[in-house]
């Protein structure tokens, strides 16, 4: 007994050494990815003073790293103690709600639907082109739509307002990968492995749940990956075309009619969008991860 213990230990350390090793090659990646997109902006700039290229490299459109990242200390309006960063970070923060809200919406029906999909084919048939043909209207045209038909939605004391329909959007975005990735996931076990759970007298529900949802985890979480990536693009989107105040999205607006007297503002609002969708990246690995735990893992050769 005190073998197998002592046998187990090295083994979990291995592990957990092998993932700390891992996590720290992957960000030595990622901060040489950063270096090397500074280094390359910095060189366009400068060849842009030296020869002529297609694209405007002056300050106005192509400010300097460092002066984007000293716009970041600099109050967002003047004599105020709110700096432009803290703006920023107040309004991805909000954004980011957002998006999570319509993730998690998006995400909810995208399953709905594949698990209905997957147990009727006559519903698989009638709701997948739909489906996919919802993917095909235009969002900006879509967006004022929605607020102007949610603007006069009112259930009890709750009434509709426009941060619904931000959510809303980014929920419209997000179900589509689902859906279809859960669908071929739920789709995914053998006719030998179904056979088995049916020759044990499995229900349909119990086919689902012990066979197919497992069986479904490789197609789930990449769909998950793309639906979280849409529902921060969506979020985005919405807030510029619904004008809802608060979000990043709306701060880019703001930002970018001031960008003849200081155009590093606008830029560290695009920091913030990119840093949201890290963010919500990250959380999809993490996420990847705890399902994915139990999973065979691949060895390289």
């Amino acid at each position: 007994m005190s073998s197998t213990a002592s046998l187990e230990r090295p083994r979990r350390s291995s592990g957990v050494g092998r993932r700390l090793r891992n996590g720290a090659v992957s960000l030595l990646w990622a901060l040489a990815g950063i270096a090397i997109a500074v280094l390359m902006w910095e060189l366009v700039k400068w060849l842009g003073t030296v020869v002529s290229l297609p694209l405007n490299t002056s300050d106005m459109t192509m400010p300097h790293v460092w002066t984007m990242v000293s716009a970041m200390g600099e109050p967002e309006v003047r004599g105020s103690d709110t700096t432009v960063l803290q703006a920023v970070m107040s309004a991805t923060f909000r954004s980011l709600l957002l998006a999570a809200g319509g993730f998690v919406i998006g995400a909810g029906v995208g399953l709905l639907l594949a698990v209905i999909m997957q147990r009727f084919l006559f519903m698989e048939r009638g709701l997948l082109p739909f489906v996919i043909a919802s993917q095909t209207v235009p969002l900006i045209a879509l967006a004022p739509l929605i607020v102007g038909i949610g603007n006069r939605i009112s259930i009890g004391p709750v009434q509709w307002n426009t941060t619904y329909s931000v959510m809303f959007i980014a929920a419209y975005l997000a179900f589509f990968p689902v859906s279809v990735g859960a669908l071929r996931g739920l789709q995914a076990p053998s006719a030998t492995a179904l056979e088995l759970m049916r020759s044990y007298g499995a229900t349909p529900g119990q086919m689902t749940r012990k066979l197919r949802f497992p069986a479904s985890i490789p197609y789930l979480v990449p769909a998950l990956k793309v639906s979280a990536a849409a529902a921060v693009v969506g979020t985005v989107v919405a807030e510029i075309s619904t004008g809802v105040r608060g979000g990043i999205g709306r701060l880019l607006i703001e930002y970018a009619r001031q960008i003849t007297s200081q155009p590093s503002k606008v830029y560290v609002a695009v920091f913030g969008a990119l840093a949201m969708g890290l963010l919500v990246a990250a959380l999809v690995a993490a996420l990847d991860v705890y399902l994915t735990r139990h999973l065979p893992k691949e060895k390289s050769a």
